[in-house]
Order: structure tokens, then sequence, then C-alpha cells
């Protein structure tokens, strides 16, 4: 039970430190970032202590753990990640402690996003997913893959941007909680099919404000809003699959010419990436620039504030209508 699992509070930075606690007896549960230690903290409530292994500011992917940190994740009560975005957490998750997010949805293929259909199947990833969580192995969604963005993983791991996703894996972790924790079980349940329900309706606000806008074509600095382009039939161009990765001219001179012959006015900048190619590309094709915020870090807000504010920025940038 997770009443039973030892108490680590990580502090929330790339190499900060973890030190034994015992605030009230709570079973500590470990996020990896920040969507995923809001969502626990809505599902988990006063019955849990959530901490961040990422802090604010810092680039998921590029986290590296101390002995600590490590130590921390594998005597955590839970573990919650998503397989792709941070190797050196999947490196040192245990089977039996963690909750891969990604095991709860259907993915989508990493860089074949960029048609904005909904509805196409992600290459049977969602039957994988949920045979692996039956099992509890892993590595099997990890297929090898052809220009991978994340590490390992053939499918694109941002799924937090799709809220109807993240509902879904809100209620999955409430099962997981409360069949951890039985004392608490209903307590989990109720705040899960809560957190879900608010999902539910960012995402109808997310659909009828994206439903008719001049062009539906948005180009960002990296490939990290498949999600919300596969949810809102939106079009991505990514500059780069992986923000790490500085872009060719080649590929800065096809995304121009996409965006010309699209009616594109607006590049969207990262708050944690260099906004320097985006701007250069900006100033080729005569558009400006925007934030567009892949929710990586925590944001001045919360996680529902930060994507509401994301379908500001969009409506602006897409022309969309009222």
């Amino acid at each position: 039970m997770l009443a039973g699992a030892a108490l680590i509070t990580t502090a929330a930075c790339g190499g900060g430190s973890a030190t034994t606690a015992a605030e009230g007896g709570k079973p500590e549960v470990v996020a990896a970032f920040y969507p995923l230690q809001w969502l626990t903290e809505q599902v988990g409530g006063s019955d849990i202590q959530v901490s961040s292994l990422t802090a604010p500011g810092v680039e998921p992917h590029d986290l590296e753990l101390g002995i600590q940190q490590v130590t921390a994740i594998k005597n955590a009560a839970l573990t919650v990640y998503v397989k792709g975005v941070q190797p050196a957490v999947d490196d040192a998750v245990e089977p039996g402690t963690s909750f891969d997010a990604a095991t709860a949805v259907k993915t989508i293929p990493a860089g074949e996003h960029a048609d904005g259909h909904a509805d196409e199947p992600a290459d049977g990833h969602a039957d994988e997913h949920a045979d692996e969580h039956a099992d509890g192995h892993a590595d099997e969604h990890a297929e090898e893959g052809t220009e991978e963005h994340n590490h390992e993983v053939a499918y694109d791991p941002h799924l937090w941007l799709d809220p109807s996703r993240l509902a879904t894996v809100a209620t999955t972790l409430g099962e997981r909680l409360a069949a951890a924790d039985a004392p608490h079980a209903k307590a989990y349940q109720d705040r899960a099919a809560k957190t879900a329900a608010t999902l539910g309706a960012l995402d109808q606000e997310l659909t009828k404000g994206l439903s008719t806008c001049e062009t539906r074509t948005i180009v960002t600095a990296h490939e990290a809003f498949g999600y919300l382009a596969d949810r809102y039939k939106l079009k991505q161009v990514g500059i780069t699959l992986d923000p790490e990765t500085e872009p060719s001219p080649t590929r800065i001179s096809e995304v121009a010419k996409i965006a010309k012959a699209e009616g594109v006015t607006t590049i969207f900048t990262e708050a944690l990436v260099s906004p320097k190619v985006a701007k250069v590309l900006a100033s080729q094709v005569g558009a400006k620039t925007a934030v567009l915020d892949p929710l990586e870090s925590k944001p001045s807000g919360d996680y529902l504030s930060a994507m509401r504010d994301n379908l500001k920025t969009l409506q602006t940038a897409l022309g969309c209508k009222a």
C-alpha cells in the first residue's frame, strides 16, 4: 500500500537533493515534470505528498539526475512520468512503483502529425500501451524508429497538450492510487473524476475556440504540439523535431515555403527554447513571433490557465472567430 511506502521529498531541480520526510505519514509521489505534477496534485489531493524532479525554468529533456534523486525515485511510493521525455528518469524508474502516462492513451507517431487529422490510427500504439500497462513491460513501447524525436520511442510523448488525453490519464492515475491505497480509494476516484471533468470542459473550450479559423497551420520551434494539432484539426509544421537540434538551411527554406504558401502570419517560439531561428524565419516570411507554451515547465499560473493562454494566442495568430 502507498501508506506503507518510504516517504521521500525530492527537491524540484535537476541536480537537487532528496531528504526523507514524514509529513503526516503521507506517501510521497514523484512527478517527472510540471504537467504530471499538476495532474498528480489534483488527483492525489491531501492524501499524498507530491514533488517534481524538474525545476521551473528547466528544460525537462535536459534533466540529469543526481544519486539522491535516483534514490528518491526508487524509494517513492509512485513515480509518474512519460517514457521518452527524460531518458534519465526512464532508466531510474522501477516497474512496480511507476506509472507511465503514455500507457493510458492512444499515442501518435513522432514526426507524423503534420497533416492535422485527428482520427488517424496511431499504428496500434494504444493496444501496445494497454498490454504494457497490464504486464509492466514498459520497454515494449520504446520501439526503434527513424528520425525519432524522443530518445528511443517511436511515438510523440507530448500527450499533456491534449486535455482529453490528459483526462484519461487522470482517470487511470486515480485507479492506480486507489488500488494501492484502499483507505483513500474513494477520495482518489472522486478527485480523478472531477479532474477529468475539468479537463473535458477545457477540451470543449479549445474545440469551440479553434473551430473557425482563417488558417489552420501552426509553425512551431519544435514539434511539441502534435497532440494539440491532432485533437483540434490543426496542421503542425515544426522547424525541428528536437529542441536541441539546429535546423539545416534546407529545412528552414522548406518551412518558409510552407509558411508563405499557407498564409502563416505567426511563427511560434517557446519560453525554454532560443527564439533566434524562429525570428530569422519570421523575418523571411514577413511574419511575427509569439510564444506558444508546450507546458514542459511550470507556467506563471497553472496548467488550465496556461492552456487557455495558448488558446488565446492561437486564436489571434490563426484568425479564429469567437
